[in-house]
């Protein structure tokens, strides 16, 4: 046979419009007529039990014994277990230990599940879990950052990043601050809460369908607590109602007991938690403490940083190392640091794990580089947009991280340009500080603020062995084709552009394309759809599945036809050579009688990457996502309440792969960190118990928070040169760090009220008492 060219060259690749189309989600419009199913629609096995947990009453303690005969005795009750009926691992946690599928002995959070009830009715359990009796003896809990310094108690040891000599850098500066920052945790207030539906089956494993970003970690601890070799657990997982991270890690805890449950009674059982409970317990985006001191010269630029990032990782690892170490990452944002050293500490709290949450600990590195701007700025007088322009990457060779690498393939100079014209930025800088001069004249009620912050945002995952995937494609001979890949949905549009990077690849209309539920039977040893990279991972995997399977179909036409390979095209569900024409069903017919294979599976790793984290040098980041924001505010500083009555936002996605999905993750990206910094606040009593579980309590963004004026525009000619997908770029996380500007945006306009004289200090969230706390100040300090 002859040697054919590979498929991959561009001659032969497909003729097709979906790339870079506009296509509709491919639940949209099962989401709109409410029929898209999600774990809780699934119908369940007659006879399904359905279980609750059991809560501990103390944040921190000892667990003595339980009394559990009146939970035995309750109406409905089939079945309870407690850490001793447990056949395998106690532990899940999914990288340290320190996360226990039911308390043994030490409790570590209010509300941690002591034991699991299996009922005839979801009711009847979660009124069984209530009757629980047990004997604790309960300690002070500690649940503040000075506690943990004291008792110098940590989950993980403490990390730097170091580049160049800082302490002497700073010690020569022509100036220096101090920088302190309070950021707030944030609720990933999924829309759908944890659940799980575990099925058992005959084989004597067991079939969950759990709504979890990671189903291949789910099949590991399922198979480990029930004492089970792998094979005999399978995860289905088709949609999720929204996941941000929470469901990355701290969906296998519902999946276990649920599992454990089901195999116990040979029927399927479902756990669904109640929203309150689910606030409860499972953890938040970390709590950041952190600490600056900075030296620049007479123009703000930076000569010199020694920052210490403190993260409130809660009782267990679960991901805090990433996490901090992701923080640490992204202290720069996109700014060059000539010396810097960089510490994340990682501290314990007798709080639910803190977890996986949008940008993964990267907008609590990233907002101290915002205030560090900021501060320059207001101490050198000049407005901070100079500042943050002066000390851009890519400004004279000035390209290499804290962490050494060397950042290429950005665009920030030019972006910030074309935002600061779309957005008239200086204009309205101009128009607003006459707006608060005779504001102020006439007593001062209304008052305006204006930001510009740009985002440099790392794309991979920082634990390398998780930049990998699979796909499975298989071609019928109808001409249609199914895709089963490793990624899972959560709304985010991933098996939309799934679809059309297959449907392009085969020069199929979009309708030939069925993306199938995630299965680990399907796809072994997946990675999680997380850090951005669900497009690029999975995305490159289904293409080369479905090239695999193409060079086949080229190959067969070659030899059958006697064609050149390079004039054979695949376009519009047609296949087309000289003088030739036939339908893609028609060669897939042809193909199967000539027994040709049409499955295949596909496989890729992220090139170019490495980190030696003992030396804290490498390249973490196959390449960068960048965006730019500008945000204007309105202050009522009477009252401390505010509006954002315009947002620009410009954002690099490459060459998107659909413009509809990115402008969406862009704006809701945007939305969401808005609402981190402003008015999402959590609180907890004393006692550890968290007070703000539910909508009425816990505020995220509503419809009127949208900017009455709300431009977001995709970057047009991105010089990403990397070979990623099409050449696109991720868009998940990276539009979540646009809502700084909004911080930023409160800050510039309390320094506004204050006469210009005091610098504020604005712990995040921005809610209107800080916002009014910080007035106060500002103002009390321009009268004196």
């Amino acid at each position: 046979m002859r040697k054919l060219p590979e498929i991959k060259d561009k001659k032969l690749t497909a003729g097709s419009s979906e790339i870079g189309k506009a296509t509709p989600h491919e639940s949209a419009q099962l989401h709109l007529k409410g029929k898209a199913l999600y774990i809780d629609d699934i119908v369940a096995p007659q006879g399904c039990l359905h279980a609750y947990v059991g809560m501990a009453n103390v944040a921190c303690g000892v667990l003595n014994s339980q009394d559990l005969s009146a939970v035995a005795d309750a109406n409905g009750v089939v079945d309870i277990i407690t850490a001793a009926d447990i056949p395998g691992h106690v532990d899940i946690g999914p990288v340290f230990a320190g996360d226990p599928l039911l308390v043994e002995s030490t409790i570590s959070y209010f509300g941690q599940p002591l034991f699991a009830v299996a009922a005839n009715s979801r009711e009847a359990a979660r009124r069984a879990a209530l009757l629980g009796c047990a004997d604790i003896s309960p300690t002070e809990p500690w649940l503040t950052l000075e506690q943990a310094q004291t008792h110098n108690k940590q989950v993980r040891p403490s990390h730097s990043l170091v580049k160049g000599d800082s302490a002497t850098a700073l010690a020569e500066a022509v100036n220096t601050l101090t920088i302190n920052q309070r950021v707030g945790g944030q609720e990933h207030f999924y829309l759908e809460g944890q659940v799980s539906l575990a099925i058992p089956q005959d084989n004597g494993g067991v079939l969950v369908h759990s709504s979890s970003q990671h189903p291949s970690e789910v099949q590991k601890l399922v198979a480990e607590v029930l004492a089970l070799p792998m094979h005999k657990v399978v995860v289905d997982m088709r949609r999720m109602g929204g996941g941000f991270g929470g469901k990355e890690t701290q969906a296998a805890q519902w999946a276990c007991l649920a599992a454990l449950l089901a195999v116990r009674n040979q029927k399927a059982v479902k756990l669904r938690l109640a929203r309150s409970d689910d606030m409860t317990l499972t953890g938040k985006r970390h709590p950041f403490v952190n600490q600056a001191q900075v030296g620049f010269d007479q123009e703000g630029r930076i000569s010199a940083v020694n920052a210490e990032l403190n993260g409130l990782c809660g009782c267990s690892p679960d991901l805090s190392d990433a996490i901090v170490d992701r923080a640490m990452f992204h202290t720069d944002n996109a700014y060059y640091l000539p010396a810097a050293t960089i510490t994340g500490h990682r501290w314990f709290q007798n709080t639910a794990s803190n977890t996986a949450y949008r940008g993964f600990g990267g907008p609590q590195g990233m907002i101290l580089g915002e205030q560090i701007m900021d501060d320059i700025a207001r101490s050198l007088g000049k407005d901070p947009l100079v500042v943050r322009q002066a000390n851009l990457y890519g400004q004279n060779d000035r390209n290499i991280t804290p962490y050494h690498q060397t950042v290429t393939g950005v665009d920030l100079e030019r972006i910030i340009n074309e935002v600061v014209e779309s957005s008239d930025y200086w204009a309205r800088r101009k128009a607003i500080r006459v707006f608060n001069q005779a504001s102020l004249k006439s007593g001062g009620r209304y008052i305006k603020g204006l930001a510009l912050t740009p985002v440099k945002f790392g794309i991979s995952f920082t634990a390398m062995f998780l930049n990998q995937a699979g796909a499975l494609v298989h071609i019928y001979t109808d001409g249609t084709v199914q895709v089963s890949h490793g990624g899972t949905e959560m709304g985010q549009g991933l098996y939309t552009k799934i679809a059309q990077i297959v449907a392009v690849e085969l020069g199929l209309p979009l309708d030939h394309i069925q993306v199938t539920s995630t299965r680990t039977d399907k796809v072994p040893n997946t990675s999680p759809t997380a850090a951005s990279s669900g497009t690029d991972l999975n995305g490159q995997a289904a293409r080369n599945a479905a090239l695999t399977i193409k060079q086949r179909l080229v190959e067969y036409i070659v030899e059958t036809y006697q064609v050149e390979a390079l004039d054979i095209t695949f376009n519009n569900g047609k296949v087309s050579w000289p003088k030739h024409q036939i339908s893609f069903a028609q060669l897939t017919q042809q193909a199967y009688m000539a027994r040709i294979s049409m499955s295949a599976t596909g496989y890729y790793r992220t090139p170019k990457i490495h980190y030696d984290r003992a030396q804290a040098k490498g390249n973490p980041f196959f390449y960068y996502s960048c965006g730019a924001s500008v945000s204007e505010v309105e202050v009522d500083t009477f009252t401390g309440t505010y509006t954002v009555p315009r947002v620009d936002i410009l954002h690099d996605v490459g060459e998107s792969i659909n413009p509809a999905i990115d402008l969406g993750q862009v704006e809701g990206g945007f939305i969401q960190g808005m609402g981190w910094l402003t008015t999402e606040e959590l609180v907890w009593s004393q006692d550890g118990r968290l007070q703000t579980n539910g909508g009425a309590s816990y505020k995220i963004p509503a419809v009127g928070d949208t900017p009455k004026q709300f431009n977001v525009a995709l970057l047009q000619n991105s010089k990403n040169r990397e070979a990623t997908i099409y050449h696109s770029k991720a868009v998940g996380e990276p539009p979540f760090m646009h809502g700084i500007s909004v911080w930023c945006a409160l800050r510039d306009a309390i320094w506004a009220a204050g006469g210009e004289t005091v610098n504020p200090q604005l712990d995040t969230p921005a809610t209107p008492e800080r916002v009014l706390w910080a007035l106060q100040t500002a103002k009390a300090g321009h009268a004196s």
